[in-house]
């Protein structure tokens, strides 16, 4: 029914379509793929040539036969889930919290000030010194590490959330003050949007810093999750195991690293084209 009007839309499209064009600018897409190929390759030939035992240097075919046995048999799926779970909870925490208080500091620099110096000496307790307190105070597991992850995750998300909503020009603040804007229209109108490009910087650090944070505490002091798992590995020498765990582990950081490009770029389009 549509076929004469479609079919000049397509035959258009194919002539716009330039595959040179495409291919200079999306090259990094095809050399990826290479690399990552190229990088297997010597990584067999190099197990082959030393004939190293699996245990302290298995192939990639080794990783993957025991990568697709433990998927199937449900492991890695059931601690991905509480690994993510404890991720998303402790970012999310990071997240409402750095938002809310750093929100407040920008707008107020004597609160800063006071507030400031307590921040900084709270972000350079190490992590094992806090990590038992929690322990101690919370009981439940998956609660134990979203709230360590959090610990992590807040000072950077807090930084960028200062420094983005004081990025914005006073002059903006006061035209719109000229027009009788409440202050909830000009956080929502100008504020969250000119700071958007700095807050999501400080999400993508702050989503990687999550990952590692769950996966250290997981590896101190879980029962459960993907760093649990490598302990396993670790301790009965399964080393195909550990680095298929270490290859899950590596994929799903990447993968919430590129939600959070995509989302970025979904957000601030409007920013681009202007």
């Amino acid at each position: 029914m549509n076929h004469d009007l479609t079919a000049p839309r397509a035959r258009d499209w194919t002539v716009r379509f330039n595959a040179r064009r495409w291919l200079k600018r999306h090259i990094q897409y095809v050399l990826i793929p290479f690399a990552l190929a190229f990088f297997l390759l010597m990584w067999e030939a190099l197990v082959a040539w030393k004939d190293y035992p699996a245990f302290i240097l298995p192939t990639p075919r080794a990783v993957l036969a025991s990568w697709i046995e433990n998927w199937r048999s449900g492991l890695f799926p059931r601690h991905l889930g509480i690994t993510l779970f404890e991720i998303g909870l402790g970012f999310g925490i990071a997240l409402m919290l750095a938002s809310a208080i750093g929100y407040v500091l920008a707008k107020s620099p004597l609160v800063e000030k006071i507030v400031s110096p307590y921040l900084v000496a709270a972000q350079a307790i190490p992590l094992v010194a806090v990590g038992p307190l929690i322990i101690i105070w919370i009981r439940t597991g998956i609660v134990q590490n979203a709230l360590i992850a959090a610990l992590i995750t807040f000072f950077p998300m807090l930084v960028n959330t200062i420094v983005g909503i004081r990025s914005v020009r006073e002059e903006y603040r006061a035209l719109m003050r000229s027009y009788h804007a409440s202050a909830w229209q000009v956080f929502t109108k100008l504020e969250l949007p000119a700071a958007l490009p700095v807050l999501f910087g400080g999400l993508r650090v702050g989503v990687t810093l999550a990952v590692i944070g769950v996966i250290v505490v997981e590896l101190m002091w879980s029962d459960r999750g993907l760093g649990y798992l490598m302990n396993i590995a670790r301790g009965a020498l399964d080393t195909p195991m550990l680095f298929a765990t270490i290859a899950t582990l590596s994929a799903m950081a990447l993968t919430l690293y590129i939600g959070v490009m995509i989302l970025e770029r979904i957000l601030i389009r409007w920013q681009r084209s202007s």
